[in-house]
């Protein structure tokens, strides 16, 4: 073990801020900039917030950075198996129900603007819609989608033994095949099976967390510079398929500089150990930022095209507060509980089968774990 490496109780307060900016930047890019025309209705809600909120597709590389943090410290000292049902139990029941309420939304307030099925519901459960080519029931569900992709590499290297101990070696290679492919086929396909629209920023969190444990060397810097690098290119890239309105331009100078500060801000958020906040207002700002990236876009479109107001950023501002008290009661009354249900019953089937979920068969998942996962 590293001097510096986490105890058990430690727990990265600033991550839970840092997750609520993210999906509040998410928030102003989908009513400021991108909004309810996406999705079939008639108008952006917040036109004029375009010029800063069309940078707010940033926050989800934000995500991506964390998790990559967050994962490398839950594989520590899990098997391939701990690991799936860690990740399985913290993602999917709240997105079953978080779905299944944007679903109930849509089918009973979205006509005419919005439609949905009992189709599109089925082939949402596995989250990966367009592959029963079915639309996502929330356009948002895209990044959720490769979050699951990188659990699912992640559980693979556990279980050939190769994940975090080659974790040099990983990084190298998933950034030789995401430069690999840009740069001869682009190939949707190796995109999204490689994750080569989004490998530097995983690839930033997984340097961070080494750093965090309290390795210092040129080569985990190298490789640092290496991820960073490519972080900020996927972004240019990234933002080059977005399409803008009439007089609204992404200036590649800001979101090289909201990237590059973005990860120097999670650096220094892993140096900070607590925050002059009250405990549980931080665990509840933590607690509701996947469920309110979940219920955000989609549920909000619908109740603002049904209220139909002739002043829309009130009626924004109301409907995003609406939100997130529903996600505040989500995580309260809802995620906790079915998540210790489900991983109490998983773990249970996997113990009575015969497969170990941690190196030494220890008990509940440490603080740092529940607070980031």
């Amino acid at each position: 073990m590293l001097a510096n490496e986490p105890k058990a109780s430690s727990r990265l307060q600033a991550f839970d801020l840092l997750r609520l900016v993210a999906v509040v930047a998410v928030i102003f890019y989908h009513y400021g900039f991108r909004g309810p025309p996406s999705q079939g209705a008639t108008q952006v809600a917040l036109p004029w917030m375009a010029g800063f909120s069309q940078y707010g597709f940033l926050g989800v590389p934000i995500f991506f950075i964390i998790s990559g943090f967050v994962i490398a410290y839950s594989a520590e000292g899990r098997t391939a198996t701990g690991f799936a049902i860690a990740r399985f139990s913290r993602i999917y029941p709240t997105f079953l129900f978080c779905m299944s309420l944007t679903f109930l939304a849509l089918l009973t307030m979205g006509p005419p603007a919005f439609y949905t099925s009992f189709a599109q519901w089925c082939a949402n459960l596995f989250i990966a819609a367009p592959a029963f080519h079915q639309p996502y029931m929330d356009g948002a569900y895209w990044s959720l989608v490769v979050e699951v992709v990188f659990y699912a590499w992640v559980a693979v290297l556990m279980a050939i033994k190769v994940f975090p101990r080659r974790l040099d070696l990983i990084i190298l290679v998933w950034l030789s095949l995401t430069f690999a492919n840009e740069l001869t086929i682009d190939a949707p396909i190796f995109e999204r099976l490689f994750l080569a629209d989004d490998s530097g920023f995983f690839a930033v969190g997984l340097v961070i967390y080494e750093f965090y444990r309290g390795r210092r060397d040129l080569k985990l810097y190298t490789i640092f510079a290496l991820s960073a690098g490519t972080a900020v290119f996927q972004s240019l890239h990234r933002a080059e398929r977005i399409d803008s309105p009439a007089g609204v331009s992404l200036d590649s100078g800001i979101i090289v500089a909201i990237c590059l500060i973005s990860i120097a801000i999670i650096f220094l958020a892993t140096r900070l150990r607590r925050l002059p906040l009250p405990a549980g207002l931080v665990m509840a700002i933590g607690g509701i930022t996947y469920p309110l990236y979940l219920l955000h876009m989609q549920l909000g479109y619908v109740i603002l095209n049904v209220i139909q107001p002739a002043t829309v950023a009130w009626a924004v501002a109301a409907i995003i507060a609406g939100v997130v008290l529903l996600s505040w009661i989500v995580w309260r009354f809802i995620e906790r509980p079915a998540q210790r249900w489900t991983r109490t019953v998983l773990t249970t089937e996997a113990t009575r089968r015969g497969w170990p979920v941690s190196a030494s068969q220890s008990a509940p998942p440490t603080g740092i774990e529940r607070s980031l996962a």
